[in-house]
């Protein structure tokens, strides 16, 4: 059975909640800063807020991690920072340029992070926020506009509306070309999809288990954003809660037995680590483990599943999509994680860095690469 069953949560959850904000709101009314740059054009953004743009964005801060990781695909030139400085195992999966920018921590996430001084002494064109749009987020984001000065405009990170979100952050970030080709890859992914997932009546696509943490026993339930790749690939996620919400919860072996899933997926290391070992007779009586059917998903430089639930994503859907449903789905890792990389993390792969992935996604142990 369901175990300590949270809340719903976002990982853009509202960092420190109200001291955050209050914090945020007494640091803005109290520093001053420059006169806003003259506004040269209009923006309406996501939750229909129409924002006044200066007339270059030469620096975007990235309220969170979906929304560092989406500025970076588009404009990485203009990422203020990173909420986190990049492990060295993601450091040759990115730009020169941008692994070492600074932590400037986020706005919206798990975890009061944010240095707010920091925020109002780098002062950004623009700060970006990326993810849900609803009235929480927009009311933060109309108040740190409000006392910044600085504007803030809030885009539909939904996996569906990935291409019109890319488009979105094109004309936001004056990119509007590279938004387009980036759309233009997200639509062409989903249609594929769309087409495969039409011939298969959901009784007959495979169920699937996501497993967080060092145990396992952590997981996303249905319609979560944290496992909404599963039902977007085509796969049957077990864990559902009888009460109808969503969200993070820690569940029982009892449980777990009792779904016994046909795939489980998990980016967690140790945990796989330990299944090989097989240190847990609870995995080892399961049937995907004893058929090899448990898969490692790759994290470099940004997760395939989640962490952050971003356009990283849309690499992991089709690699998730190629697990589910084989030669239905024909996936070349080798040649589709160059293409991606190439275009949207804007990396040329170096051969030892391209089997360094294989090797993350195969479950072997990945070699330490320094960047180039």
């Amino acid at each position: 059975m369901l175990r300590h069953l949270v809340e719903p949560r976002h990982p853009r959850q509202i960092a420190g909640m109200i001291i955050t904000r209050r914090t945020l709101l007494a640091a803005a009314a109290s520093t001053a800063l420059p006169g806003p740059a003259r506004a040269a054009r209009s923006f309406t953004d996501s939750a229909g807020r129409n924002i006044e743009l200066p007339d270059r964005i030469q620096k975007v801060f990235g309220a969170g991690g979906p929304a560092a990781v989406a500025i970076y695909c588009l404009r990485p030139d203009a990422l203020a920072g990173w909420p986190r400085p990049p492990y060295p195992e993601e450091r040759p999966y990115l730009t020169p340029h941008t692994r070492d920018l600074p932590e400037v921590g986020l706005i919206t996430g798990r975890g009061d992070t944010l240095n707010l001084e920091n925020l109002l002494r780098a002062a950004p064109d623009l700060i970006v926020d990326f993810g849900s749009v609803q009235q929480t987020y927009v009311s933060l984001a109309h108040r740190v506009q409000e006392r910044s000065r600085i504007p803030y405009a809030l885009i539909d990170g939904r996996f569906d509306s990935t291409p019109r979100a890319l488009r979105m952050l094109g004309e936001l970030l004056d990119a509007v070309p590279r938004g387009e080709e980036l759309a233009t890859y997200a639509e062409m992914l989903f249609a594929k999809l769309h087409m495969l997932l039409a011939k298969k009546p959901e009784a007959q696509r495979p169920s699937v288990y996501l497993a967080r943490g060092p145990n396992g026993l952590e997981t996303g339930l249905q319609g979560s954003i944290n496992t909404e790749i599963i039902e977007r690939a085509g796969g049957r996620n077990v864990a559902i809660a009888n009460d109808g919400r969503r969200g993070i919860a820690n569940i029982s072996p009892e449980q777990l037995l009792l779904w016994d899933p046909d795939i489980v997926i998990t980016w967690d290391r140790l945990f796989f680590d330990n299944l090989r070992q097989k240190k847990d007779p609870l995995w080892q009586s399961m049937r995907a483990v004893r058929e090899g059917r448990v898969y490692l998903a790759p994290t470099a430089p940004f997760g395939w599943i989640d962490r952050p639930p971003s356009l990283n994503r849309l690499i992991g859907l089709a690699w998730l999509a190629h697990l589910l449903h084989g030669p239905d789905f024909p996936f070349d890792m080798a040649e589709e994680a160059r293409r991606f990389y190439r275009l949207f993390y804007q990396v040329e792969m170096s051969d030892a860095e391209l089997a360094n992935l294989l090797a993350w996604a195969d479950g072997r142990p990945p070699a330490l690469i320094r960047p180039r």
